[in-house]
């Protein structure tokens, strides 16, 4: 079971667009440092889309090597190819991956038994464990609670991080799925509600920036200290807002960058953050008292 606040991690780039690998290597010790209890490299977080597939095992097995199994890597290896995705898990697991993250099928609006077989594939052809990323607002397709429930049954499918915004669903999955299944909030404005719902942590935006902050919100909870947690919750809050103003990764990879963890460049189609933006950005880190 993974638990507590772990960071969908943003891949620092060059200016030029190449990766920064020594960036990211200092990200991850500040990172783990900060309280971090797992990494997930090159999720949508980390632009994946945008990754040759070399580039994306390179980060894979740059962030399972600068971990050195401090905190489980949760390595991303989604495709709306099945044989893609599977190559990906496969290459995630050879690299020494703790568990792969798997979004749904994106773009080609598969059926739920398309969906089914698709993870299915995957979970097959590993030994590590799977967790499903269910995400319609950018997949399109929702895992129902019947699919997962199936899905499930796999004893390589363990969990599931749930972006659907959607706080009855955890409830529903407890209800159908007949084992203990890790439930993942993938939403940071709902975090302390999931927890609440019976989830066990968060895969955050957020916690690129504000790791400790984020760490304290689950071991509070954790730790009985409910209003604790809703009031740190509250702080946070126009920050998780800030950080989606516009497309993902864009706007924390600004963040990021004016805490000089890294340089602001995404790759296209991803475009340079406006200055609106920009300045709504700035604002809700000093809100949080991350500019002090």
């Amino acid at each position: 079971m993974f638990k507590g606040s772990m960071t969908a991690l943003i891949t620092p780039m060059n200016t030029d667009g190449s990766l920064d690998l020594p960036s990211m290597g200092r990200f991850i010790d500040w990172q783990i440092q900060q309280g971090t209890s797992a990494l997930i490299p090159v999720g949508t977080t980390g632009e994946s889309p945008t990754l040759t597939h070399d580039e994306h095992a390179k980060v894979v097995e740059f962030t399972i090597k600068s971990a050195g199994g401090r905190v489980p890597v949760i390595a991303g290896a989604g495709s709306n190819s099945t044989a893609e995705a599977v190559g990906m898990a496969q290459q995630a697991q050879k690299a020494g991956a703790s568990a792969v993250l798997v979004v749904t099928p994106y773009y080609n609006k598969p059926t739920q038994e398309g969906v089914y077989r698709h993870f299915m594939a995957v979970a097959d052809a590993i030994s590590i464990p799977v967790i499903l990323h269910n995400i319609p607002g950018r997949s399109i397709i929702d895992i129902s609670v019947e699919t997962m429930a199936r899905l499930a049954l796999h004893p390589n499918i363990i969990g599931v991080k749930d972006s659907t915004g959607d706080l009855l669903r955890p409830l529903l999955v407890r209800r159908a799925v007949k084992k203990q299944f890790n439930q993942i909030s993938g939403e940071d404005g709902t975090a302390v509600s999931f927890l609440a719902a019976g989830g066990d942590g968060c895969i955050s935006v957020t916690a690129n920036v504000a790791p400790a902050l984020c760490a304290q919100v689950q071991q509070s909870w954790n730790d009985g200290n409910v209003m604790d947690a809703m009031e740190l919750q509250d702080r946070l809050l126009p920050l998780h807002d800030s950080l989606f103003c516009e497309s993902n990764p864009v706007p924390v990879k600004f963040a990021a960058s004016v805490l000089g963890l890294m340089g602001e460049t995404c790759r296209l189609p991803l475009a340079p953050l406006a200055d609106a933006s920009r300045a709504r950005v700035k604002a809700a880190l000093d809100a949080v008292g991350l500019l002090d």
